[in-house]
């Protein structure tokens, strides 16, 4: 089975180039979402969709990184410095989301299945993560 970025639909495919032609007209300004569903006239899952598969064409095409941040919503970018921030915060999100499945479903689980081969092999695997995630989210050019 095609992972879910590989089944891209036509409509969302459609979806993104019109997300991305109203965002590159909006640069370098970003756009909140709201903003983003005014602009482009569609509704709020058609944008969620192009934005969904924008974010998994925009490297093959050769277009900027696309970020999100409270301040200024979505919008391309090329700045270092703000893209690195971008991808340390969103490390650092996942690390977060990555210990909170480990503190509330994968050690319980263990406790109950303490020789499982599944919860010994997930809590391995789930550590090295975690530990890698740390290691990037800590990371600074300085």
């Amino acid at each position: 089975m095609p992972r879910a970025s590989e089944r891209r639909s036509a409509a969302a495919e459609r979806h993104a180039d019109t997300v991305r032609k109203v965002l590159f007209e909006a640069r370098p300004a970003g756009l909140a979402f709201d903003q983003l569903t005014r602009a482009s006239a569609l509704s709020k899952s058609q944008v969620r969709a192009g934005l969904a598969c924008l974010r998994d064409t925009i490297a093959e095409r050769g277009w900027p990184p696309l970020i999100w941040n409270r301040a200024d919503g979505y919008k391309f970018c090329s700045d270092t410095a703000e893209l690195q921030a971008y991808e340390v915060a969103v490390i650092r999100e996942k690390l977060t989301e990555i210990r909170r499945f480990i503190t509330g479903v994968v050690a319980p689980h263990a406790v109950l299945q303490p020789k499982g081969r599944w919860i010994k092999h997930l809590n391995t695997q789930l550590s090295s993560v975690e530990s890698t995630l740390d290691v990037i989210a800590d990371y600074s050019d300085a």
